[in-house]
Protein backbone atom coordinates (compact mmCIF):
# COMPACT_ATOMS: atom_id res chain seq x y z
CA UNK A 1 0.00 0.00 0.00
CA UNK A 2 2.64 2.29 0.97
CA UNK A 3 4.26 2.03 -2.98
CA UNK A 4 0.66 2.80 -4.26
CA UNK A 5 0.81 5.77 -2.64
CA UNK A 6 4.27 6.75 -3.60
CA UNK A 7 3.08 6.09 -7.10
CA UNK A 8 0.57 8.60 -6.43
CA UNK A 9 2.65 11.14 -5.57
CA UNK A 10 5.12 10.28 -8.37
CA UNK A 11 2.17 10.36 -10.98
CA UNK A 12 0.87 13.99 -9.40
CA UNK A 13 4.64 15.22 -9.84
CA UNK A 14 4.56 13.74 -13.64
CA UNK A 15 1.17 15.29 -14.13
CA UNK A 16 1.95 18.53 -12.92
CA UNK A 17 5.44 19.01 -15.37
CA UNK A 18 3.72 17.21 -18.41
CA UNK A 19 5.98 14.71 -18.59
CA UNK A 20 4.82 11.40 -21.00
CA UNK A 21 3.94 8.67 -19.92
CA UNK A 22 5.34 5.16 -20.16
CA UNK A 23 2.89 2.73 -21.85
CA UNK A 24 2.18 -0.62 -19.67
CA UNK A 25 0.92 -3.77 -20.13
CA UNK A 26 -1.00 -5.89 -18.19
CA UNK A 27 -0.77 -9.31 -18.11
CA UNK A 28 -3.98 -11.12 -17.83
CA UNK A 29 -3.64 -14.73 -17.92
CA UNK A 30 -1.10 -17.05 -15.68
CA UNK A 31 1.44 -18.91 -17.14
CA UNK A 32 2.71 -16.56 -19.46
CA UNK A 33 6.18 -16.75 -21.31
CA UNK A 34 8.67 -14.20 -20.92
CA UNK A 35 11.16 -15.13 -24.07
CA UNK A 36 14.16 -13.99 -25.17
CA UNK A 37 13.14 -13.09 -29.00
CA UNK A 38 9.59 -12.24 -30.96
CA UNK A 39 9.40 -16.26 -31.83
CA UNK A 40 8.02 -19.61 -30.00
CA UNK A 41 10.60 -21.12 -30.29
CA UNK A 42 12.91 -18.32 -28.46
CA UNK A 43 14.23 -19.72 -24.76
CA UNK A 44 11.87 -18.52 -21.72
CA UNK A 45 12.86 -16.10 -19.79
CA UNK A 46 10.76 -15.81 -16.78
CA UNK A 47 7.19 -17.18 -15.90
CA UNK A 48 4.71 -14.18 -15.72
CA UNK A 49 1.07 -14.29 -13.81
CA UNK A 50 -1.95 -12.26 -14.54
CA UNK A 51 -1.65 -9.02 -12.84
CA UNK A 52 2.17 -9.18 -13.49
CA UNK A 53 2.84 -5.26 -14.95
CA UNK A 54 5.45 -4.59 -17.41
CA UNK A 55 7.00 -1.41 -19.10
CA UNK A 56 6.27 -1.60 -23.00
CA UNK A 57 9.26 -0.80 -25.12
CA UNK A 58 8.76 -1.79 -28.54
CA UNK A 59 6.38 -4.33 -30.65
CA UNK A 60 7.11 -7.26 -33.26
CA UNK A 61 5.67 -9.86 -35.43
CA UNK A 62 2.82 -9.90 -33.10
CA UNK A 63 4.76 -9.58 -29.67
CA UNK A 64 5.76 -6.95 -27.31
CA UNK A 65 9.16 -6.22 -26.59
CA UNK A 66 9.14 -5.39 -22.09
CA UNK A 67 10.74 -5.19 -19.79
CA UNK A 68 10.04 -6.71 -16.00
CA UNK A 69 10.83 -4.64 -13.58
CA UNK A 70 9.97 -6.32 -10.77
CA UNK A 71 12.38 -9.24 -12.13
CA UNK A 72 14.64 -6.43 -13.24
CA UNK A 73 14.38 -8.88 -16.94
CA UNK A 74 13.67 -8.08 -20.69
CA UNK A 75 12.12 -10.10 -23.05
CA UNK A 76 9.39 -10.53 -25.46
CA UNK A 77 5.38 -11.86 -24.34
CA UNK A 78 2.19 -12.30 -27.17
CA UNK A 79 0.91 -9.70 -27.61
CA UNK A 80 -2.55 -11.17 -27.17
CA UNK A 81 -1.91 -12.14 -23.66
CA UNK A 82 -1.51 -9.08 -22.25
CA UNK A 83 -3.61 -5.84 -22.17
CA UNK A 84 -2.42 -2.66 -22.89
CA UNK A 85 -2.92 0.25 -20.48
CA UNK A 86 -2.79 3.97 -21.06
CA UNK A 87 -2.27 6.14 -17.96
CA UNK A 88 -3.06 8.91 -19.44
CA UNK A 89 -5.34 11.12 -17.34
CA UNK A 90 -8.15 11.03 -19.49
CA UNK A 91 -8.48 7.43 -19.40
CA UNK A 92 -8.30 6.78 -16.16
CA UNK A 93 -12.35 6.21 -15.82
CA UNK A 94 -12.07 3.23 -17.97
CA UNK A 95 -9.44 1.67 -15.78
CA UNK A 96 -11.91 2.19 -12.67
CA UNK A 97 -14.43 0.36 -14.99
CA UNK A 98 -12.52 -2.69 -15.53
CA UNK A 99 -12.03 -2.43 -11.48
CA UNK A 100 -15.50 -2.36 -10.86
CA UNK A 101 -15.65 -5.60 -13.03
CA UNK A 102 -12.66 -7.31 -11.59
CA UNK A 103 -13.78 -6.77 -8.08
CA UNK A 104 -16.53 -9.32 -7.69
CA UNK A 105 -15.09 -12.18 -10.16
CA UNK A 106 -13.50 -14.66 -7.85
CA UNK A 107 -9.57 -15.65 -8.81
CA UNK A 108 -8.83 -12.36 -10.78
CA UNK A 109 -7.62 -10.77 -7.48
CA UNK A 110 -4.01 -10.29 -8.55
CA UNK A 111 -5.54 -8.83 -11.95
CA UNK A 112 -7.59 -6.48 -10.52
CA UNK A 113 -5.01 -5.39 -8.06
CA UNK A 114 -2.80 -4.55 -10.88
CA UNK A 115 -5.87 -2.49 -12.36
CA UNK A 116 -6.14 -0.47 -9.52
CA UNK A 117 -2.38 0.60 -9.34
CA UNK A 118 -3.30 1.73 -12.67
CA UNK A 119 -6.14 3.76 -11.96
CA UNK A 120 -3.85 5.27 -8.84
CA UNK A 121 -1.24 6.19 -11.20
CA UNK A 122 -3.65 7.56 -13.97
CA UNK A 123 -6.38 9.56 -11.97
CA UNK A 124 -5.34 12.98 -10.83
CA UNK A 125 -4.91 12.57 -7.01
CA UNK A 126 -8.26 15.26 -6.18
CA UNK A 127 -10.21 12.99 -8.18
CA UNK A 128 -9.66 9.00 -6.19
CA UNK A 129 -12.14 8.47 -4.01
CA UNK A 130 -13.35 5.68 -1.39
CA UNK A 131 -14.08 3.20 -4.20
CA UNK A 132 -10.55 2.54 -5.20
CA UNK A 133 -9.59 1.16 -2.17
CA UNK A 134 -12.65 -0.22 -1.28
CA UNK A 135 -12.06 -2.66 -4.57
CA UNK A 136 -8.13 -2.73 -3.56
CA UNK A 137 -8.98 -3.96 -0.07
CA UNK A 138 -12.23 -6.67 -1.01
CA UNK A 139 -9.69 -8.11 -3.89
CA UNK A 140 -6.79 -8.05 -1.49
CA UNK A 141 -9.19 -9.72 1.42
CA UNK A 142 -10.32 -12.27 -0.98
CA UNK A 143 -6.88 -13.27 -2.05
CA UNK A 144 -6.16 -13.98 1.60
CA UNK A 145 -9.29 -16.01 2.32
CA UNK A 146 -8.67 -18.25 -1.04
CA UNK A 147 -4.62 -18.59 -0.14
CA UNK A 148 -5.98 -19.41 3.72
CA UNK A 149 -9.00 -21.62 2.79
CA UNK A 150 -9.15 -25.62 4.24
CA UNK A 151 -9.61 -26.91 0.84
CA UNK A 152 -7.03 -29.36 -1.27
CA UNK A 153 -5.65 -26.41 -3.42
CA UNK A 154 -4.33 -27.95 -6.43
CA UNK A 155 -3.90 -24.52 -7.63
CA UNK A 156 -1.25 -23.56 -4.86
CA UNK A 157 1.19 -22.33 -7.25
CA UNK A 158 -0.92 -20.29 -8.44
CA UNK A 159 -2.20 -18.72 -5.85
CA UNK A 160 1.23 -18.24 -4.52
CA UNK A 161 2.22 -16.37 -7.54
CA UNK A 162 -0.85 -14.27 -7.32
CA UNK A 163 0.26 -13.31 -3.24
CA UNK A 164 3.67 -12.37 -4.85
CA UNK A 165 1.98 -10.22 -7.57
CA UNK A 166 0.23 -8.29 -4.65
CA UNK A 167 3.17 -7.82 -2.62
CA UNK A 168 4.90 -6.29 -5.69
CA UNK A 169 2.41 -3.72 -6.36
CA UNK A 170 2.63 -3.03 -2.26
CA UNK A 171 -0.67 -4.62 -1.11
CA UNK A 172 0.39 -5.92 2.46
CA UNK A 173 -0.73 -9.23 3.74
CA UNK A 174 0.41 -11.05 7.02
CA UNK A 175 -0.01 -14.42 7.74
CA UNK A 176 -0.68 -15.91 11.85
CA UNK A 177 -0.64 -19.11 13.14
CA UNK A 178 -4.20 -20.50 14.09
CA UNK A 179 -5.35 -23.40 15.55
CA UNK A 180 -2.18 -25.25 14.18
CA UNK A 181 -2.75 -23.76 10.59
CA UNK A 182 -1.57 -20.61 8.79
CA UNK A 183 -4.25 -17.90 8.67
CA UNK A 184 -3.49 -14.98 5.88
CA UNK A 185 -4.98 -11.55 6.41
CA UNK A 186 -4.99 -8.52 4.43
CA UNK A 187 -3.47 -5.59 6.68
CA UNK A 188 -6.33 -3.19 5.63
CA UNK A 189 -4.59 0.29 4.59
CA UNK A 190 -7.09 0.40 1.94
CA UNK A 191 -9.83 -0.13 4.26
CA UNK A 192 -8.34 2.26 6.49
CA UNK A 193 -8.71 5.24 3.88
CA UNK A 194 -12.42 3.94 2.97
CA UNK A 195 -13.13 5.29 6.40
CA UNK A 196 -11.34 8.21 6.14
CA UNK A 197 -12.84 9.45 2.78
CA UNK A 198 -16.60 9.80 2.09
CA UNK A 199 -18.06 6.15 1.44
CA UNK A 200 -21.05 4.97 1.44
CA UNK A 201 -22.95 3.54 4.21
CA UNK A 202 -21.79 -0.12 2.98
CA UNK A 203 -18.20 0.56 1.82
CA UNK A 204 -18.35 1.94 5.14
CA UNK A 205 -20.01 -1.54 7.13
CA UNK A 206 -17.64 -4.17 4.66
CA UNK A 207 -14.18 -1.66 5.09
CA UNK A 208 -15.29 -2.41 9.36
CA UNK A 209 -16.25 -5.69 9.06
CA UNK A 210 -12.92 -6.97 7.23
CA UNK A 211 -10.73 -4.39 9.75
CA UNK A 212 -12.12 -6.56 12.68
CA UNK A 213 -11.80 -10.14 12.11
CA UNK A 214 -11.28 -12.12 15.52
CA UNK A 215 -8.84 -14.26 13.35
CA UNK A 216 -6.62 -11.85 12.23
CA UNK A 217 -6.05 -10.74 15.73
CA UNK A 218 -2.14 -10.85 15.84
CA UNK A 219 -1.69 -13.37 18.57
CA UNK A 220 1.26 -12.14 19.75
CA UNK A 221 -0.04 -8.79 21.34
CA UNK A 222 1.08 -7.93 24.90
CA UNK A 223 -1.78 -7.25 27.45
CA UNK A 224 -1.20 -3.86 26.78
CA UNK A 225 -1.06 -3.81 23.18
CA UNK A 226 -3.96 -6.13 23.10
CA UNK A 227 -6.48 -3.83 25.39
CA UNK A 228 -5.25 -0.79 22.70
CA UNK A 229 -6.18 -3.11 19.48
CA UNK A 230 -9.34 -3.70 21.17
CA UNK A 231 -10.40 0.42 21.75
CA UNK A 232 -8.99 0.78 18.02
CA UNK A 233 -11.52 -2.56 16.95
CA UNK A 234 -14.10 -0.92 19.03
CA UNK A 235 -13.46 2.58 17.20
CA UNK A 236 -13.19 0.85 14.25
CA UNK A 237 -17.22 -0.23 14.40
CA UNK A 238 -18.93 2.50 15.23
CA UNK A 239 -17.49 4.29 12.08
CA UNK A 240 -19.95 1.82 10.47
CA UNK A 241 -23.39 3.51 10.68
CA UNK A 242 -26.28 0.49 11.10
CA UNK A 243 -29.17 3.03 9.36
CA UNK A 244 -29.65 2.38 5.60
CA UNK A 245 -27.92 -0.92 5.40
CA UNK A 246 -29.80 -3.98 4.88
CA UNK A 247 -31.10 -6.38 7.11
CA UNK A 248 -28.43 -8.84 6.50
CA UNK A 249 -25.43 -6.88 6.98
CA UNK A 250 -26.68 -5.31 10.04
CA UNK A 251 -26.59 -8.31 11.62
CA UNK A 252 -23.04 -8.80 10.70
CA UNK A 253 -22.03 -5.78 12.37
CA UNK A 254 -24.11 -6.68 15.79
CA UNK A 255 -22.49 -9.85 15.94
CA UNK A 256 -19.06 -8.88 15.31
CA UNK A 257 -19.96 -5.98 17.52
CA UNK A 258 -20.98 -8.37 20.48
CA UNK A 259 -17.45 -10.34 19.68
CA UNK A 260 -15.15 -7.20 20.36
CA UNK A 261 -17.10 -5.63 23.09
CA UNK A 262 -16.77 -9.02 25.09
CA UNK A 263 -13.19 -9.42 24.20
CA UNK A 264 -12.71 -5.49 25.24
CA UNK A 265 -15.14 -6.89 28.51
CA UNK A 266 -12.27 -9.13 29.62
CA UNK A 267 -9.16 -6.73 28.64
CA UNK A 268 -10.92 -4.29 30.92
CA UNK A 269 -11.81 -6.30 33.83
CA UNK A 270 -8.02 -7.77 33.46
CA UNK A 271 -7.01 -3.99 34.06
CA UNK A 272 -8.95 -3.49 37.08
CA UNK A 273 -11.57 -1.57 34.94
CA UNK A 274 -15.21 -1.22 34.93
CA UNK A 275 -16.56 -3.82 32.66
CA UNK A 276 -20.07 -4.09 33.00
CA UNK A 277 -20.83 -1.55 30.60
CA UNK A 278 -19.38 -2.97 27.91
CA UNK A 279 -20.07 -6.06 28.19
CA UNK A 280 -24.04 -4.85 28.49
CA UNK A 281 -22.82 -3.51 25.12
CA UNK A 282 -21.78 -6.90 23.81
CA UNK A 283 -25.29 -8.66 25.21
CA UNK A 284 -27.32 -5.77 23.85
CA UNK A 285 -25.53 -6.41 20.23
CA UNK A 286 -25.92 -10.24 20.14
CA UNK A 287 -29.44 -10.12 21.54
CA UNK A 288 -30.33 -7.21 18.58
CA UNK A 289 -29.72 -9.93 15.97
CA UNK A 290 -32.58 -10.94 13.66
CA UNK A 291 -32.21 -14.49 13.38
CA UNK A 292 -35.19 -14.38 10.62
CA UNK A 293 -32.34 -12.26 8.59
CA UNK A 294 -29.32 -14.11 9.34
CA UNK A 295 -27.99 -14.87 6.24
CA UNK A 296 -27.01 -18.70 5.59
CA UNK A 297 -23.35 -17.88 5.42
CA UNK A 298 -23.38 -15.68 9.11
CA UNK A 299 -24.83 -18.64 11.02
CA UNK A 300 -20.94 -19.76 11.92
CA UNK A 301 -20.03 -15.93 12.35
CA UNK A 302 -23.54 -16.08 14.95
CA UNK A 303 -22.15 -19.02 16.95
CA UNK A 304 -18.60 -17.59 17.37
CA UNK A 305 -20.06 -13.89 18.51
CA UNK A 306 -22.19 -15.84 21.02
CA UNK A 307 -19.84 -18.03 22.48
CA UNK A 308 -17.31 -15.06 22.87
CA UNK A 309 -20.12 -13.27 24.70
CA UNK A 310 -20.92 -16.28 26.63
CA UNK A 311 -17.22 -16.83 27.82
CA UNK A 312 -17.01 -13.00 29.57
CA UNK A 313 -20.49 -12.90 30.28
CA UNK A 314 -19.70 -13.12 33.98
CA UNK A 315 -18.06 -9.48 33.46
CA UNK A 316 -21.86 -8.45 33.65
CA UNK A 317 -22.69 -9.68 36.75
CA UNK A 318 -22.30 -7.75 40.26
CA UNK A 319 -20.30 -9.56 42.94
CA UNK A 320 -23.30 -10.60 45.92
CA UNK A 321 -21.82 -9.64 49.41
CA UNK A 322 -20.90 -12.63 50.84
CA UNK A 323 -22.71 -13.44 53.77
CA UNK A 324 -20.18 -15.26 56.07
CA UNK A 325 -21.62 -18.39 55.99
CA UNK A 326 -21.23 -21.25 54.31
CA UNK A 327 -18.98 -22.67 51.71
CA UNK A 328 -17.83 -19.67 49.11
CA UNK A 329 -13.94 -18.15 47.76
CA UNK A 330 -12.35 -15.20 48.84
CA UNK A 331 -9.29 -13.57 46.48
CA UNK A 332 -6.28 -11.69 47.19
CA UNK A 333 -3.56 -10.43 44.86
CA UNK A 334 -0.82 -12.75 44.42
CA UNK A 335 2.73 -12.54 42.20
CA UNK A 336 2.60 -9.75 39.61
CA UNK A 337 -0.68 -10.31 37.51
CA UNK A 338 -1.78 -13.89 39.23
CA UNK A 339 -5.09 -13.80 41.40
CA UNK A 340 -4.77 -16.55 44.22
CA UNK A 341 -8.34 -18.40 45.38
CA UNK A 342 -8.88 -19.36 48.78
CA UNK A 343 -11.82 -21.59 49.51
CA UNK A 344 -13.16 -20.88 53.19
CA UNK A 345 -16.07 -21.24 54.95
CA UNK A 346 -17.79 -20.26 58.90
CA UNK A 347 -14.94 -22.26 60.17
CA UNK A 348 -12.36 -21.65 58.39
CA UNK A 349 -11.50 -18.03 56.88
CA UNK A 350 -8.56 -17.01 54.35
CA UNK A 351 -4.97 -17.74 56.36
CA UNK A 352 -6.40 -21.12 57.24
CA UNK A 353 -8.22 -21.91 54.03
CA UNK A 354 -9.75 -25.35 53.11
CA UNK A 355 -8.01 -24.74 49.77
CA UNK A 356 -6.56 -22.81 47.62
CA UNK A 357 -4.90 -21.79 44.22
CA UNK A 358 -3.39 -19.39 42.09
CA UNK A 359 -4.17 -18.24 39.06
CA UNK A 360 -3.27 -15.49 36.17
CA UNK A 361 -6.48 -16.12 34.21
CA UNK A 362 -9.51 -13.85 35.96
CA UNK A 363 -11.70 -15.26 38.55
CA UNK A 364 -15.23 -14.62 38.46
CA UNK A 365 -15.97 -14.51 41.91
CA UNK A 366 -19.46 -14.19 41.36
CA UNK A 367 -20.02 -17.40 39.35
CA UNK A 368 -19.12 -19.60 42.43
CA UNK A 369 -22.08 -22.07 43.68
CA UNK A 370 -21.88 -24.88 46.03
CA UNK A 371 -23.99 -27.28 46.66
CA UNK A 372 -26.67 -28.45 49.37
CA UNK A 373 -24.37 -30.40 51.13
CA UNK A 374 -21.60 -27.84 51.23
CA UNK A 375 -18.85 -30.67 49.84
CA UNK A 376 -18.49 -28.91 46.42
CA UNK A 377 -18.54 -25.64 45.01
CA UNK A 378 -17.59 -24.24 41.28
CA UNK A 379 -16.50 -21.39 39.92
CA UNK A 380 -15.56 -19.82 36.42
CA UNK A 381 -12.08 -18.94 35.33
CA UNK A 382 -10.94 -17.18 32.47
CA UNK A 383 -7.86 -17.03 30.83
CA UNK A 384 -7.99 -15.65 27.78
CA UNK A 385 -10.72 -13.37 25.95
CA UNK A 386 -12.75 -16.28 24.79
CA UNK A 387 -11.83 -19.05 26.76
CA UNK A 388 -13.29 -19.76 30.44
CA UNK A 389 -13.10 -23.12 32.14
CA UNK A 390 -14.93 -24.14 35.16
CA UNK A 391 -12.70 -25.15 38.56
CA UNK A 392 -14.37 -27.50 40.47
CA UNK A 393 -14.13 -27.46 44.45
CA UNK A 394 -14.93 -30.72 46.05
CA UNK A 395 -13.84 -32.71 49.69
CA UNK A 396 -12.60 -35.84 49.57
CA UNK A 397 -11.83 -38.76 51.69
CA UNK A 398 -7.86 -37.14 52.04
CA UNK A 399 -9.54 -33.43 51.75
CA UNK A 400 -10.41 -30.68 49.60
CA UNK A 401 -9.05 -30.60 45.81
CA UNK A 402 -9.63 -28.49 42.79
CA UNK A 403 -9.88 -29.67 39.44
CA UNK A 404 -9.95 -27.92 36.42
CA UNK A 405 -12.09 -28.48 33.65
CA UNK A 406 -11.56 -26.84 29.95
CA UNK A 407 -14.28 -26.58 27.28
CA UNK A 408 -12.33 -28.63 24.87
CA UNK A 409 -8.92 -30.72 25.28
CA UNK A 410 -7.77 -29.09 22.14
CA UNK A 411 -5.65 -25.76 21.66
CA UNK A 412 -7.11 -23.10 23.25
CA UNK A 413 -9.14 -20.56 21.27
CA UNK A 414 -12.59 -19.97 21.53
CA UNK A 415 -15.14 -22.01 24.22
CA UNK A 416 -16.86 -22.39 27.54
CA UNK A 417 -17.49 -24.71 29.74
CA UNK A 418 -20.44 -23.50 32.79
CA UNK A 419 -22.15 -24.62 35.53
CA UNK A 420 -25.79 -25.60 35.19
CA UNK A 421 -26.68 -26.83 38.38
CA UNK A 422 -26.39 -29.54 41.02
CA UNK A 423 -28.37 -32.77 40.38
CA UNK A 424 -29.80 -33.20 44.13
CA UNK A 425 -28.99 -36.44 46.40
CA UNK A 426 -25.71 -37.62 43.70
CA UNK A 427 -22.63 -36.48 42.96
CA UNK A 428 -23.15 -34.89 39.52
CA UNK A 429 -23.45 -31.62 38.40
CA UNK A 430 -25.11 -30.33 35.06
CA UNK A 431 -22.90 -27.99 32.64
CA UNK A 432 -23.00 -26.92 29.52
CA UNK A 433 -20.08 -26.65 26.92
CA UNK A 434 -19.66 -24.65 23.15
CA UNK A 435 -15.84 -24.89 22.20
CA UNK A 436 -14.31 -24.84 18.71
CA UNK A 437 -13.26 -28.44 17.87
CA UNK A 438 -11.36 -28.93 14.31
CA UNK A 439 -12.73 -25.53 12.97
CA UNK A 440 -16.33 -26.74 13.90
CA UNK A 441 -18.27 -25.15 16.79
CA UNK A 442 -19.92 -28.11 19.39
CA UNK A 443 -22.92 -27.09 21.71
CA UNK A 444 -23.34 -29.58 24.32
CA UNK A 445 -25.38 -30.20 27.93
CA UNK A 446 -24.07 -32.57 29.89
CA UNK A 447 -24.44 -34.76 33.49
CA UNK A 448 -20.56 -34.71 34.71
CA UNK A 449 -19.79 -37.02 37.53
CA UNK A 450 -17.77 -35.72 40.07
CA UNK A 451 -15.98 -38.08 41.36
CA UNK A 452 -14.42 -39.07 37.82
CA UNK A 453 -15.26 -35.93 36.24
CA UNK A 454 -16.57 -37.72 33.65
CA UNK A 455 -19.25 -37.02 31.35
CA UNK A 456 -22.47 -39.99 32.12
CA UNK A 457 -24.83 -38.05 29.59
CA UNK A 458 -24.47 -35.46 26.65
CA UNK A 459 -26.62 -33.88 24.78
CA UNK A 460 -27.07 -31.06 22.17
CA UNK A 461 -30.65 -29.75 23.15
CA UNK A 462 -31.45 -29.63 26.76
CA UNK A 463 -34.97 -30.68 25.95
CA UNK A 464 -33.47 -34.01 25.68
CA UNK A 465 -32.45 -34.18 29.28
CA UNK A 466 -34.73 -34.45 31.58
CA UNK A 467 -33.04 -33.51 34.23
CA UNK A 468 -32.09 -30.23 33.12
CA UNK A 469 -36.24 -29.30 34.18
CA UNK A 470 -36.08 -30.56 37.34
CA UNK A 471 -32.59 -29.38 38.19
CA UNK A 472 -31.36 -26.09 36.45
CA UNK A 473 -30.13 -23.66 38.26
CA UNK A 474 -32.37 -20.66 38.00
CA UNK A 475 -29.29 -18.00 37.75
CA UNK A 476 -27.76 -19.74 34.99
CA UNK A 477 -30.95 -20.34 32.89
CA UNK A 478 -31.24 -16.57 33.44
CA UNK A 479 -27.89 -15.55 32.30
CA UNK A 480 -26.15 -17.98 29.80
CA UNK A 481 -26.47 -17.32 26.06
CA UNK A 482 -25.68 -21.48 25.80
CA UNK A 483 -30.27 -21.45 25.46
CA UNK A 484 -30.27 -18.67 22.42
Amino acid sequence: MKRLLAVLLLCAGAAAAEEPVTETAIVTQDQIALRAAPKESAPQQAVLWQGDTLEIRDARFGYLQVYDHRRERGGYVRASQVRRVSLQPERAEELLAVVRFLRDTPGSEALGLAYVAAYLKAAPAQAIGSEAFAALGGMAERLARRASSRRAKADDATIAAHLDVAASLGVTIRSHEREGRVVLCYDGDAFRRVLALPATDEARAEAALALTRPDCVPPDLSPAARYDYDVWRSDVLAHAKLDGLPEYLRNRLRLRSAGVQASFAFQRARRGEDAQPTMASALQALAGVDKLELAEEDNAAYTDAAVRVGASRWSAETVAATAGKGLHVETRSGEPGQTCIALVDAQHDAAHALAQRCTYGLVWTASASSNAAGTALTLAVQPLDAWRELWVFQRGADGWRIDVLPPSLDTPDVGYLEFAGWVPGKEQLLAAREAKVDGRFRRSFEIIDLTTLSVTKQVDNPASLSVFYRSQDPAWKRGSVALR
